[in-house]
């Protein structure tokens, strides 16, 4: 047996065969948390939908969901939100009114007895 015959194993492999190597998950990135408050600032103040913001700044759409639920104290929304989103409650709330007005005056047309029915007679 020769010196070379050592460094193979029994199925004929030579012994300096690779192993595949596993997987390793990716490293997680860091944020430091002023890059977190200014990229949860911009979103409430922007309006624009979480999805569009994550994807702008790079950072998954659960991280940004839990740097706002965290940080979200110190964002306040600029005044001209504020007077839309008043604007489009005001319209839900009479056009709300409305619809239970209606349903209202409906309960009221079935409920009431007909003006032609017989009175009942007496014994």
């Amino acid at each position: 047996m020769n010196k070379s015959d050592k460094t193979e194993t029994k199925n004929n492999t030579p012994a300096t065969a690779t192993i595949p190597a596993t997987k390793v998950a990716p490293q997680s990135k860091r944020y430091d948390e002023a890059m977190k408050k200014a990229a949860v600032e911009n979103w409430i103040k922007s309006g624009k939908p979480g999805t569009q913001i994550a994807a702008e700044i790079g950072v998954s759409y659960p991280s940004l969901k839990e740097w706002k639920a965290r940080y979200s104290g110190n964002a306040i929304p600029e005044r001209d939100t504020l007077e839309a989103e008043n604007r489009a409650l005001r319209r839900e709330l009479a056009r709300v009114s409305e619809q239970r007005d209606i349903l209202k005056k409906t309960l009221h047309i079935f409920t009431e007895a007909p003006s032609n029915a017989t009175k009942p007679s007496k014994p």
